[in-house]
């Protein structure tokens, strides 16, 4: 059985780069255009698969020449893709453009991802056993993605919620939920509260859990993260680089999470390898071209080594540095770019 099970979408991302966003009724020619893999899921999927987690893919592609670019990348990457469906609608697009100063507008067509649905979620519970994560997202409908948390629940793994794009969240769903991430905005629009601060995120995290869900974790870009849950909120810090696009970066994040946690390790650390896991994504461009490979972090980790906590090791190679989260009376580092 796969150590982490994505249930999520799978897009293709049309980027055109332009020197300025067109106004209403403008049109702008572009200096670079780039059919990129994409999609949460398919994301964190290859983020988690890079980190040494064996890895399945639950989803819905059309039947174009879409899917085929797209299954091929899961597949180089060695992520099982048996659980993705192909079904009689086009594959999920997303349409970007990006000006000279990174400002970026997009629309996503969600086409086959609309189609993900119960016979999804029980394909993604019958691929999990203790021990396991499943990673979910909300670019598929939610009634699915509540369906395949519970079910994994019911199966004895660990879940885990990316609540991107943000919506209202069922108190049934909470309560099946280990692991809700959020970044800043997630947690403000499901929160109700600010959450600019480590602070200001830590009550955030404080009312999501009183709200149902047993454990939160809110990223700070380059502050890093805060974890919460019913018994204490730790700062875990980030990494400070120079980030040139931060677009792969929450992705980046959760798949690490997902892969740390599997892996045996507690959510301290796993949140500290997705900190580095973001450090080193926004260092390039793209999404999945920009996701690292396990050996990219040793040095982000190793440069700030633990004290005492469980290295995380990932499909039967070396550990990587131990790592530990510092308690939000300590300090936290920033940088220009860390997890989104």
């Amino acid at each position: 059985m796969p150590d982490v099970v994505v249930f999520g979408s799978l897009n293709l991302d049309l980027v055109a780069e332009v020197a300025e966003l067109p106004r209403p009724g403008e049109t702008v020619t572009s200096g670079r255009f780039r059919r990129c893999r994409g999609g949460k899921g398919a994301n964190q999927a290859v983020a988690a698969r890079r980190l040494g987690a064996s890895v399945a893919m639950v989803g819905a592609v059309g039947v174009d020449d879409h899917a085929e670019q797209l299954l091929r990348g899961l597949n180089g990457e060695s992520v099982d893709t048996t659980r993705v469906r192909q079904v009689g609608t086009d594959t999920g697009l997303a349409l970007i453009l990006v000006s000279a100063t990174g400002e970026n507008v997009i629309t996503v067509v969600p086409g086959a991802n609309n189609e993900v649905g119960e016979a999804d979620a029980r394909a993604a519970a019958g691929a999990l056993g203790p021990g396991a994560v499943l990673l979910s997202q909300l670019e598929v409908p939610l009634a699915a993605a509540a369906s395949a948390v519970r079910q994994a629940r019911t199966a004895g793994a660990r879940t885990v919620l990316n609540a991107a794009p943000v919506r209202p969240l069922p108190a049934a769903l909470l309560a099946d939920v280990d692991v809700l991430l959020v970044n800043q905005s997630e947690a403000e629009a499901l929160s109700g509260s600010h959450a600019r601060s480590a602070d200001e995120a830590t009550a955030a995290g404080r009312r999501l859990v009183a709200a149902g869900a047993r454990s939160v974790v809110i990223t700070l870009g380059a502050a890093g993260a805060v974890v919460v849950d019913a018994d204490r909120a730790v700062a875990v810090s980030g990494f400070p680089v120079r980030a040139v696009d931060t677009v792969g970066a929450g992705d980046a994040f959760a798949g690490a999470l997902a892969a740390t946690l599997a892996a045996g390790s507690d959510l301290i650390t796993a949140a500290r390898v997705g900190n580095a896991a973001g450090a080193v994504a926004v260092q390039r461009h793209g999404a999945q071209e920009a996701l690292p490979h396990r050996d990219e972090l040793s040095p982000l980790l190793a440069a700030r080594p633990g004290a005492g906590q469980p290295a995380p090791v990932f499909g039967g190679g070396e550990p990587l540095p131990p790592v530990t989260g510092r308690g939000l009376a300590s300090s936290t580092d920033r940088g220009s770019g860390s997890a989104a």
